[in-house]
C-alpha cells in the first residue's frame, strides 16, 4: 500500500459529510467516471447525481450517494461540494425507492399532459436513483447480499 494520501472533504450545505485521508476516490462527472489517485493533476468538474467510491487509507470501502455538485482536485488533496450526500449505510432504501417510483408516476402524468416541472421530477429520480446504486454497491462489498 502507498504512503501517499490524498486529504478529502465531502460538503453539502447543511453539513461535512465525510472528512479523512484516504487512497483513492471514484467519481461521477459530467465527462464520466473518474478515479482519483495521489499526485492526480489538479482538476475541476461538475459532478453528475451518482455514486462516490472511496477507498479509507485502512483499506475500507465508503460509499457514498450525491445528487451533483462539484469536484476540486489540488496536490493530494480533494474537496467536493456537493447538493446532497448521503453515506450508503445511512440510506433507507425503502423509502428511496417509494420516492424513485412517486417521480415516475409524476413524469408519466405530465407526459400525458398534467402541468409538471419535468426539470424537478427528472433531478428527483437521478438523486432516489443514486441512493439506491449507493445501498446497492455498499451491501454487495459489505457480503450483505
Amino acid at each position: 500500500m502507498s504512503d501517499k494520501y490524498i486529504k478529502f472533504e465531502i460538503v453539502t450545505p447543511e453539513k461535512v459529510v465525510l472528512k479523512e485521508e484516504i487512497l483513492q476516490i471514484v467519481v461521477p462527472t459530467k465527462a464520466g467516471e473518474i478515479t482519483v489517485l495521489p499526485d492526480h493533476i489538479p482538476l475541476v468538474s461538475s459532478l453528475m447525481p451518482g455514486v462516490i467510491h472511496i477507498k479509507k487509507r485502512n483499506g475500507e470501502d465508503e460509499i457514498i450517494s450525491i445528487s451533483g455538485g462539484f469536484l476540486e482536485v489540488l496536490k493530494n488533496k480533494v474537496v467536493i461540494l456537493a447538493d446532497a450526500a448521503e453515506r450508503a449505510e445511512e440510506i433507507d432504501i425503502t423509502k428511496a425507492k417509494e420516492a424513485y417510483q412517486r417521480a415516475k408516476e409524476i413524469k408519466e402524468k405530465a407526459r400525458l399532459g398534467e402541468n409538471i416541472n419535468f426539470a424537478e421530477i427528472n433531478a428527483t429520480i437521478e438523486r432516489e436513483l443514486a441512493k439506491t446504486k449507493a445501498v446497492k454497491k455498499w451491501r454487495k462489498i459489505k457480503n450483505l447480499e
